[in-house]
C-alpha cells in the first residue's frame, strides 16, 4: 500500500470515527431530553399558544378571518419556533460545561468537536417536533396547505434551526453562565424578531416566510 493510500484509508477510518463519536453524544442527549421532559416545554407549547392566540386574536382584524390569516400566521410561527429551540442550545451546553462533564469528555480519546456537535444533532427532533405541533394545531383551525409545502416547509425549519444554533453553541461556549447566555441570546433573538412582527400585526409576511408558505 502506498503513501497516499494509507493517508487516504486513514481519513476515511477518521470520518467514521467522528460519526460514531457524534451519534454516541447525539444519544446521550436524546437520554437527557426523555429523563428531563422540561426541555421539551419550548417546542411542544409555543407553537400551540402562538397560533391559537395570534390567530383567534387577530386572524379577523387583519385578514377578515381566522382561516384566511392561517397562511401567513402559520410560518411566521413557525420560523419563531425554530429561532427559540435554538437558543436553548448554547443554554444546554453552557449547563453541562458548568456541571463539570466536559473535561471528563476531554481527558477521552475522542474528537474535540464531538461533544458538541452530537447534542446539535439530537436538536434535530425539536426542531421537526416544533413544526410538527405547529402544522397540527394550524390545521386544527382551518389550515390546509399542501403536502409538498408541508415537507418542504418542515425541512427548511429544521435546517434553519440547524443552523442557526451554531451561533448560539458559540455563546454558551464563550459566555461565562447560562444566565449570560440568555442575555446575549435575547440580544439576537429580539432584533431577528422585528420582521415577523409584520406576520402578526399587519399579515405582511417578509420574503424568507413568504417563500414557505
Amino acid at each position: 500500500m502506498s503513501a497516499a493510500e494509507m493517508r487516504a484509508s486513514g481519513a476515511r477510518q477518521g470520518v467514521r470515527k467522528f460519526i460514531g463519536e457524534c451519534g454516541v453524544f447525539a444519544w446521550r442527549a436524546i437520554l437527557k431530553m426523555w429523563r428531563t421532559p422540561e426541555q421539551f416545554a419550548d417546542v411542544l407549547l409555543q407553537p400551540i399558544l402562538f397560533t391559537a392566540m395570534f390567530g383567534y386574536l387577530l386572524g379577523g382584524a387583519v385578514a377578515g378571518s381566522v382561516k384566511d390569516y392561517l397562511p401567513t400566521l402559520v410560518p411566521g410561527v413557525l420560523v419563531m419556533s425554530a429561532l427559540t429551540a435554538s437558543m436553548a442550545t448554547g443554554m444546554q451546553l453552557r449547563e453541562d460545561m458548568d456541571s463539570g462533564v466536559y473535561e471528563r469528555f476531554r481527558a477521552l480519546p475522542i474528537s474535540r468537536t464531538a461533544p458538541i456537535a452530537g447534542p446539535m444533532v439530537a436538536d434535530l427532533a425539536r426542531y421537526a417536533i416544533a413544526g410538527i405541533i405547529t402544522f397540527g394545531v394550524g390545521m386544527a383551525m382551518g389550515y390546509r396547505p399542501s403536502m409538498l409545502g408541508i415537507f418542504g416547509s418542515l425541512a427548511l425549519v429544521v435546517f434553519a434551526g440547524w443552523a442557526l444554533a451554531w451561533p448560539f453553541a458559540l455563546l454558551g461556549v464563550l459566555a461565562r453562565s447560562t444566565q449570560a447566555v440568555q442575555a446575549l441570546s435575547m440580544l439576537v433573538i429580539r432584533p431577528a424578531d422585528v420582521p415577523f412582527q409584520r406576520v402578526r400585526a399587519r399579515g405582511n409576511p417578509p420574503p424568507v416566510v413568504a417563500g414557505i408558505r
